[in-house]
């Protein structure tokens, strides 16, 4: 399993379809808190809730409280822009932890300092562009880190 790690994600639509995304493929998902919405919402209900009841979700109050869970992976990488080294330069094993910046922000300092050279990015092709939604870069890497587990 891969798990998927959200910090402090503000769209419900992109919450719902990375929730979606993590029943489809197995992987267990971890939500950041403060959230930039309500669980209930209805957004998140249409892009991913029917989902929600086969989903794996741990849901933690706050930075602090994910790092000191007995419940979040041991290895994680952080999907961010300001990484050197590309995903396809990574190599995942079972039980990575693939996480996430906020959709307005990414991650703040005290994430990319906690993570340290564990950061990957998508590459671009075009200069000028900021990033991919947050959903999409998601299930890319979602899927990289499968195909890689999945040889092993």
């Amino acid at each position: 399993m891969i798990e998927i790690i959200l910090y402090c994600p503000e769209i419900p639509q992109n919450t719902g379809n990375v929730g979606r995304l993590c029943a489809f493929t197995g992987c267990r998902l971890h939500l950041i808190h403060p959230l930039g919405f309500k669980i209930t919402d209805k957004n998140l209900r249409r892009a991913g809730m029917d989902y929600w009841k086969s989903l794996e979700v741990a849901e933690h109050d706050d930075w602090e409280s994910f790092v000191s869970s007995d419940d979040r992976p041991s290895n994680i990488h952080l999907f961010t822009t300001h990484a050197e080294k590309t995903y396809w330069e990574a190599s995942f094993r079972k039980g990575d932890g693939l996480l996430f910046g906020n959709e307005g922000h990414g991650a703040p300092s005290e994430v990319h300092e906690w993570v340290g050279s564990s950061k990957l990015r998508i590459p671009k092709h075009k200069e000028g562009l900021r990033s991919l939604n947050l959903a999409v870069s998601v299930g890319i890497a979602t899927y990289e880190a499968l195909r890689q587990v999945s040889k092993q």
